[in-house]
């Protein structure tokens, strides 16, 4: 996987889902901030706790995620 040190993990911290650095701040609400039109500046500002490279990282998991890989498999 990526080198992405920032995207954690944690059954005590919403339930497991990829989150910032260990805070209550999911992965997923960075993502869809980034996907309505939220300015990164504007981001930063209502979340003081995130730093550029949370949103950065948060969106490299994402992508991530959902690269397609082709799989050939051969039939008889």
């Amino acid at each position: 996987m990526l080198n992405l040190e920032r995207i954690t993990f944690d059954r005590q911290i919403m339930a497991g889902q990829a989150c910032i650095r260990g805070m209550r701040i999911p992965v997923s609400l960075v993502v869809n901030l980034v996907a309505n039109g939220k300015a990164i500046e504007e981001i930063l500002e209502e979340y003081p706790d995130l730093e550029a490279e949370d949103i950065r990282q948060s969106l490299l998991y994402a992508a991530w995620l959902t690269q397609d890989k082709v799989y050939s498999i051969k039939t008889a």
